[in-house]
């Protein structure tokens, strides 16, 4: 650890010289660096190569089980019964018993942490029923997301010829995990203790080191094979804004952090983020037929942001707002319409879904008959 700790300060004092055009990460087969909100690439080598990327699989394993709690399908509480398939796996483990139970928040943050095979195995059988399943639906979920250089066979990483995947992929996949924002609760958090049923623990300790040692790191996940290489997926906040980076195929486990740092210190030093519109911010208003109400305020989904470098200005926005001819019954986050926010030269920078912020019913001949009789008086005064 003194060693670790001796080489990242170090390696800190060059990282305000680094350029675009160097070469970040000089020992990496290949890396990128995105902002998580527009999905922007700030930096990439080799990002679309396919490799094989160790326990960064669990990026995604992570990903479906975080959607099967959203979904209301699955819940932190939820209990897991060990089975003698996910207790004899191989690698990292958290040593799960057949027979034993855990609740679900108990082996997510086993896999968070400390990257334990049997964990992430235990969770897929309770997702999908067996472990061959869950790897149909991360197949599936990764057609979903138009990403074409990623194949599961496993759900922990452990190496299998046809598994394999990008660095441009594995940012997107971090992208899509850290929607559910809950999981940096796990991420994030360098040691913990998994209580036995038995009443002894297991020390968890973070694989990902930055976590403890660069400012605002808070995820996401290592991996390790003797094939891949020392490989990592790592996102850190500062100022509002997230990056994401990836290196893959590094040669050391000091290599790897080194390198890591230097792309997020690189974004961080050289990029800002703005933001245009909130989701709290009323757009407008949309019509709605048939509707209990006839009038509904509109949202953007999601923040608007502009990556801006640290010298431009900040640009003059222009709004175009369509909506769709909306029907009730209508559902709060129902998209509505879309938003384009264009630039000073016309240029547009982003696209948002409108949606609107409450159910609303349909209306019936009660309602009718309400709105017009209110129309009547109106027109009689």
């Amino acid at each position: 650890m003194k060693r670790f700790i001796l080489l990242f300060i170090t390696m800190l004092l060059f990282i305000p010289n680094v350029k675009a055009e160097e070469d970040l990460v000089p020992n990496a087969g290949s890396g990128i660096l995105i902002e998580k909100s527009t999905g922007q690439i700030l930096y990439e080598k080799n990002a679309h190569e396919k490799r094989p990327m160790a326990s960064m699989t669990k990026i995604m394993s992570m990903l479906l089980v975080m959607e099967q709690i959203d979904k209301g399908k699955l819940t932190m509480e939820d209990e897991v019964l060990i089975s003698e398939n996910s207790a004899n796996m191989g690698g990292s483990q958290v040593f799960l018993q057949p027979g034993e139970t855990y609740k679900v928040h108990d082996l997510l943050k086993s896999v968070a942490i400390a990257s334990g095979n049997d964990a992430v195995v235990a969770l897929a059988e309770k997702v999908a029923g067996t472990e061959e399943e869950f790897v149909n639906m991360m197949n599936n979920k990764v057609k979903e997301l138009g990403l074409k250089d990623t194949n599961f066979e496993n759900p922990h990483g452990l190496d299998s010829e046809n598994h394999y995947s990008t660095a441009y992929d594995m940012a997107m996949l971090g992208r899509e995990l850290l929607k559910y924002e809950d999981i940096l609760k796990f991420t994030s958090t360098y040691e913990d203790y998994l209580k036995k049923p038995d009443g002894s623990s297991i020390w968890l300790v973070n694989t990902n080191k930055l976590v403890r040692f660069y400012e605002g790191v808070d995820g996401l996940k290592t991996g390790y094979t003797k094939t891949a290489g020392y490989c990592l997926t790592a996102t850190a906040k500062k100022n509002d804004m997230r990056l994401i980076s990836v290196v893959m195929g590094e040669d050391s486990p000091d290599h790897r952090s080194s390198d890591t740092v230097k792309l997020l210190s690189y974004g961080f030093n050289n990029f800002k983020l703005h933001n245009i519109l909130t989701t709290k911010e009323k757009v407008g208003e949309i019509t709605i037929k048939s509707g209990k109400k006839e009038k509904a305020n509109i949202y953007i989904n999601e923040d608007a942001t502009e990556l801006l470098k640290n010298t431009d200005d900040v640009n003059k926005y222009k709004f175009d707002v369509t909506t769709y001819n909306i029907k009730a019954p209508v559902k709060k986050k129902d998209v509505v319409g879309i938003l384009e926010i264009k630039d000073n030269k016309g240029k547009v920078i982003t696209k948002k879904n409108l949606v609107i912020n409450e159910d609303i019913e349909k209306a019936n001949i009660i309602d009718y008959y309400k709105r017009n009789l209110k129309t009547i008086i109106s027109g009689k005064n």
